[in-house]
């Protein structure tokens, strides 16, 4: 039986999950670390986390939809679960990587300034 329709579907709302509380976690708290590097300019520090969480959105969505095209053919209920681990895991790792990244060159701008 052919079980990639209802993976498919596990991933898309397990990862939309991780990614939209992640976004979210990552935007307010964020936010403040870039409003303590900016401390007199709000509008300012809006319009970053704005622009840091619409691509975050951007990237990672787009990625998850991407990393279904390398996917196999599952023909049983291990497999899937092996897949969506699999495939979350790296969503994830590049959840983490990017806003290390992110907070890293925000740190190192504003301490030239």
């Amino acid at each position: 039986m052919n079980l990639n329709i209802i993976t498919y579907g596990l991933y898309f709302i397990i990862n939309l999950m991780i990614i939209a509380r992640t976004g979210f976690i990552c935007y307010t708290n964020g936010k403040a670390y870039i409003k303590n590097s900016i401390p007199n300019n709000d509008q300012l520090v809006t319009q970053i986390s704005n622009v840091l969480l619409t691509g975050y959105y951007l990237l990672n969505i787009g990625y998850a939809v991407v990393m279904i095209h390398n996917w196999t053919t599952i023909n049983s209920i291990e497999q899937m679960i092996e897949e969506i681990a699999i495939h979350t895991a790296i969503i994830i790792t590049i959840l983490l990587t990017l806003h290390y990244f992110n907070l890293f060159w925000i740190y190192k701008y504003f301490k030239k300034i």
